[in-house]
């Protein structure tokens, strides 16, 4: 590892020369950053293997270039005081969050990374959804990501190899012809539970009707005005009606997905967490595969959107750190190379640089690569707190087949307001 290591490091000597001119980051002695200390806080343990992983980086980057990396150990509840630790400039280089917080809350306390990134080449060593999402939120790139999680069609690949599917569909019609092939080879295309229904439904709205508007509605009403609303509840309908869904769906949780590894259930929208929720629930030892949730192009009544529902904890550095390029650098050893897919094999988690690869879910990296906007969950659907819980209600009624049409379905939205 030391040698990959040093390599890697010749790359980031040049970039410091450029970035350090005499600060104390180029402090001479045996390496680039002898004598500078950085403070690290972490969302993890230190028994965690997220946080053995990371002591192991700091290790070996004191190592290499002399810098010291002390790790706080601070755990989950690292978002209920990194906040105040900022505004009141307690000693913190680097923090770990999500990148959502980072964003949205913490951005005027943290560093302006994009020239630094801009010179690392980052861009290709980082997936473009959560840069520009980055970027949008706090007018540059404020957040360098560490360990993505994704939503999508998570599918047995024994199955869909057993139905005679070789390749993973990207529009709707092309969902539709897998989900037939499926049934004709003797498998439940869909589980489905009651709990992910405004989930699964949010990602079809979205394809017709983009997340600001499906907001809006939730917002306000006016359901039966957008006739993208009709037609996805449409969709929806004939997709029941085709039996695509498994037996019981929607069923309480997890009942439905606990189906993939019991029964002959083939498919699940949800996050990349449920691999793990089925595995372990069934003991199955289902080996998964990803998918984008299916396109509906514009010819085809659908808007094109190909957005994604991600997040990912990332890596951001404070306003106030005297040694930022040093910062930097440690934080490229993280997320990139050897460290990086190290982790992504121990966790086991998505890598944080797509060159690397996810041996724990096939297809992952490559739908995070070509997603280049975030969705949020459900998508806008539960905008509205007053009435979310019968928003969600009737939208599990749509799926339970309880309405004829989509003019229906949108007219009982409409009726809640």
């Amino acid at each position: 590892m030391k040698k990959i290591l040093a390599i890697a490091l010749v790359a980031l000597i040049a970039l410091s020369s450029a970035f350090a001119g005499g600060n104390s980051e180029s402090a001479g002695g045996d390496g680039i950053y002898s004598g500078v200390e950085l403070n690290m806080w972490s969302m993890w343990n230190a028994a965690e293997p997220q946080g053995q992983i990371l002591q192991k980086a700091a290790d070996a980057f004191e190592e290499e270039t002399g810098c010291r990396v002390n790790i706080e150990f601070r755990g989950r509840d690292i978002s209920t005081i990194i906040n105040t630790a900022l505004q009141g400039e307690e000693a913190i280089d680097i923090f770990e969050e999500d990148y959502t917080r980072i964003g949205q809350q913490y951005a005027p306390y943290c560093y302006d990374l994009t020239e630094m990134a801009a010179a690392a080449g980052y861009e290709n060593n980082s997936y473009a959804l959560f840069n520009n999402m980055s970027k949008e939120w706090a007018g540059f790139l404020c957040s360098i990501t560490e360990q993505p999680n994704m939503g999508g069609i998570f599918y047995d690949k024994a199955k869909f190899e057993a139905a005679g599917i070789t390749e993973t569909p990207t529009t709707w019609a092309e969902f539709l012809d897998v989900c037939q092939k499926l049934v004709d080879a003797g498998f439940q295309p869909l589980a489905l539970d009651s709990t992910y229904a405004d989930f699964n439904f949010g990602y079809h709205l979205d394809r017709y009707i983009g997340e600001a508007t499906t907001r809006e509605l939730s917002l306000n009403g006016g359901w039966s005005e957008n006739p993208g609303v009709i037609a996805a509840a449409n969709d929806i309908i004939d997709f029941v009606n085709s039996g695509y869904l498994a037996s019981g769906a929607p069923d309480e949780y997890p009942a439905s997905q606990n189906k993939i590894g019991f029964e002959n259930v083939a498919m699940v929208v949800c996050a990349d967490y449920v691999t793990a929720e089925v595995n372990n629930n069934t003991g199955a030892g289902i080996d998964w595969g990803v998918f984008n949730y299916p396109t509906v192009p514009v010819e085809e009544g659908g808007n094109g959107s190909t957005a994604s529902y991600a997040g990912t904890n990332s890596l951001a550095i404070s306003s106030y750190c005297e040694n930022p390029q040093a910062a930097f650098d440690f934080i490229m050893t993280l997320v990139t190379g050897e460290i990086d897919q190290e982790r992504a094999d121990l966790v086991p988690q998505i890598p944080a640089d797509p060159n690397n690869t996810c041996t724990s879910l096939d297809g992952a990296v490559e739908t995070l690569s070509a997603s280049d906007s975030s969705l949020t969950w459900t998508m806008g659907l539960n905008a509205n707190g007053d009435l979310r819980t019968m928003i969600k209600d009737v939208v599990i009624q749509l799926f339970e087949g309880r309405f004829a049409t989509g003019e229906e379905f949108a007219a009982a939205l409409d009726a809640l307001y």
